[in-house]
């Protein structure tokens, strides 16, 4: 039997502890989202009318799209600060593809994606290959990108008001349901097959429990590691053209803040920022907690000061419900 299959197998065990304790977690985010949704539709007749839980789903849709990505990260017990800014990047260079080149829908689509996943390329590699702690790493990328989405559009959005169909690609609806909502959850689905059912995932949980263990056991950690930050970048290459066909524009200056949405996300539904235990859908609630308490609490008119607060005690929460289950175990 070969060492890679035998730490396949090995990561298997690993990977059901994993999911086991993580069921806890993902049960309370849950059942938190539900009081939220109860509480709110309780305070204001307004939240649960059907324009405003589409407005939920679609804010969603763009957070949830970074949150998928950097899920796969966390769990290796790393970070990418740069996600939202990479967004941004990879929207500028999808209307450079269609608005200044002048290229159809598809190459703009897929500029934008190979953008992303360029960037979480070298992200990887830093990371990887020259042992820089990820935090700096994805830390001097989000500069990068945040520098180049202004240089390349010349610090001036890029608009696609000359590109039929480009905003249906989120805007589009079917039976009132934006594009972008269904392009959510099926990556959603995807994200989790690639998790559970491939070896990209189960190496993913290799690494966050036991790196060095990996290692010895011959995989080469190094290639993998660089794939998942290629991988994280792949998905914000999507948001960033899921948020440009919402706004109909590349908005250069946008992005700033997104990354600790996402990671808020990630964290509040049950990926240990420690490594080696997280899933797909715990993410996917954690990112519908965030965009339900974002849109509760501007409907009950809490000053936006305010709403950056609360959602900053309920991640520290998060954080610590972590720490205190890591040291029971």
């Amino acid at each position: 039997m070969s060492a890679v299959t035998e730490t396949a197998q090995a990561a298997k065990p690993a990977r059901t502890v994993s999911l086991r304790g993580g069921a806890t977690q993902k049960l309370l985010a849950f059942a938190s989202l539900i009081l939220l949704v109860l509480f709110f539709s309780l305070a204001s007749e307004n939240f649960f009318r059907f324009d405003n839980l589409i407005g939920i789903m679609l804010s969603t849709a763009v957070i949830g799209v970074l949150a998928l990505g950097s899920t796969f990260v966390i769990i290796t017990g790393g970070i990418d600060l740069s996600v939202g800014t990479v967004m941004t990047f990879s929207a500028v260079m999808t209307g450079v593809v269609i608005s200044f080149w002048g290229l159809p829908i598809p190459f703009g689509i897929a500029g934008g994606i190979l953008t992303g996943m360029l960037c979480g390329f070298i992200s990887g590699w830093f990371v990887a290959r020259m042992q820089i702690p990820p935090f700096i790493a994805t830390l001097g990328m989000m500069m990068v990108t945040k520098g180049l989405a202004l240089v390349v559009s010349g610090t001036r959005p890029i608009y696609f008001n000359d590109t039929p169909g480009f905003s249906k690609l989120a805007m589009g609806t079917i039976l009132g349901i934006p594009y972008a909502v269904f392009v959510f959850f099926g990556l959603a689905i995807l994200a989790g097959i690639v998790l559970n059912k491939t070896i990209i995932g189960r190496y993913n949980f290799a690494l966050g429990s036991n790196e060095e263990a990996t290692r010895l056991s011959g995989v080469n950690v190094r290639n993998w590691k660089i794939a998942i930050y290629a991988m994280t970048g792949i998905f914000s290459g999507i948001a960033g053209i899921l948020m440009a066909s919402r706004l109909n524009s590349a908005q250069p200056a946008l992005g700033a803040g997104y990354e600790l949405e996402a990671i808020a996300a990630v964290v509040i539904g049950g990926t240990s920022l420690s490594g080696g235990r997280g899933s797909i859908l715990g993410t996917v609630i954690g990112a519908l907690i965030m965009s339900v308490m974002t849109n509760g609490l501007r409907i009950l008119s809490v000053p936006q000061e305010w709403q950056i607060v609360l959602v900053g005690l309920v991640v520290v929460l998060a954080v610590y419900a972590d720490i205190l289950r890591r040291r029971k175990k």
